[in-house]
């Protein structure tokens, strides 16, 4: 079998579709070519080392503009012919809602759902929304990284006999537990962060990541307890960074406020695990690999009972209604005071993320595509 995967629209690796590639591309098996199974990647030119994470793997580069209005008009009229040309078996489509073919000739398309679909398409054009749910009706299998993910696909009218779970994994080489912080200063460069802190990881996007409900949470958890915890907002701005930082500026509790922006991923497990407890108030999340993240570092995790949260964290974080300010805060009150609720979480934890990996992800896709080809 000759699989490629699609580069497309993975924005250079600086976008969940492209750490998808990247983490399934580093963990392929040894004996793919005793299964009888080539891979091959596809892309411009500017990514023929983006992905391959030193592994031999090869690479077609495909002569197309790097604008998402280029590489959609070539998915419509020239991926098919690309597809018979390279004798491909089956195609890997990691970036659903940025770049789908409308029809899969000579080949099994497969798409990867690793988002809320029906969330991402309120940001397109109606034509657009309807190409994309149109190409995810006409693939032939799709693997959804959630039950959430899946049930929104078929709420939106995808047929649910195609569509299967396999929960992705993550990177245990880098989330673990770190033993030695006995030091008041978690130190990462550029950054010094005095303990102890909340942290919460995750862009500055939309009012749905619950950042502005956090800070007043936060606030009332001062308010009640007088403690001298700090809270950590680590991540991107985005189109609400605006908001958010008025609110952090205008706190009562500003000079405990800390946002970081951008952190590089290798740092953020240090981040976590000087952390007293990770806060994850998003409530329409279609995965939520920061909390398995944060366990697998050995840190309690609040997290919203909403969206896929309660599914990838399973009975190993405490949930709670973060829309009701007074609930998360009294959350991270317990979270601090019970010391023998908190043990618990961390033990199970820790035990629960090591299910997630993606060792286990790569190899129940590769089964799933080659079960599809027999």
């Amino acid at each position: 079998m000759k699989l490629a995967i699609d580069t497309l629209g993975c924005e250079h690796a600086r976008s969940g579709f492209g750490a998808y590639v990247l983490y399934f591309i580093s963990n392929l098996p040894e004996n793919l070519s005793e299964n009888n199974i080539e891979i091959e990647l596809f892309g411009t030119e500017v990514d023929r080392y983006t992905y391959t994470s030193g592994k031999e793997i090869a690479y077609t580069s495909i002569p197309v503009k790097d604008s998402l209005k280029a590489q959609r008009a070539w998915h419509k009229h020239k991926i098919n012919k690309f597809v018979k040309k390279n004798h491909f078996d089956a195609v890997i489509y990691p970036a659903i809602t940025k770049v789908l073919p409308n029809k899969f000739k000579n080949h099994i398309g497969i798409a990867i759902a690793h988002s809320i679909v029906s969330a991402d398409l309120e940001n397109e054009s109606a034509g657009n929304r309807k190409k994309i749910i149109k190409g995810l009706k006409n693939v032939q299998k799709i693997i959804s990284a959630s039950q959430y993910i899946k049930d929104d696909l078929i709420k939106i009218g995808i047929d649910s006999k195609k569509i299967t779970v396999i929960h992705s994994g993550i990177d245990h080489k880098l989330f673990f537990p770190e033993l030695d912080f006995t030091n008041e200063l978690v130190e990462i460069s550029p950054f010094a962060i005095k303990r102890p802190y909340f942290i919460y990881a995750s862009s500055l996007t939309n009012p749905l990541k619950k950042h502005i409900e956090l800070i007043k949470a936060f606030e009332l958890f001062k308010e009640n307890t007088g403690l001298p915890h700090r809270l950590v907002l680590a991540g991107n701005d985005g189109d609400y960074a605006e908001e958010i930082h008025k609110a952090a500026f205008e706190s009562k509790y500003a000079t405990d406020i800390f946002l970081t922006g951008y952190f590089p991923a290798e740092s953020i497990s240090k981040l976590y695990c000087g952390a007293e407890a990770c806060i994850f108030p998003s409530v329409n999340e279609g995965v939520g690999l920061p909390i398995l993240e944060a366990m697998a570092c050995g840190i309690p995790v609040i997290a919203s009972e909403k969206g896929a949260l309660k599914e990838i964290g399973g009975t190993s974080a405490l949930y709670t209604d973060t829309d009701n300010i007074k609930l998360t805060a009294q959350a991270m009150q317990k979270i601090v005071e019970d010391k023998e609720l908190r043990d618990k979480i961390v033990f199970d934890g820790i035990l629960w993320a090591g299910e997630f990996n993606w060792e286990k992800t790569v190899s129940a896709t590769l089964k799933n595509i080659m079960d599809s080809l027999k």
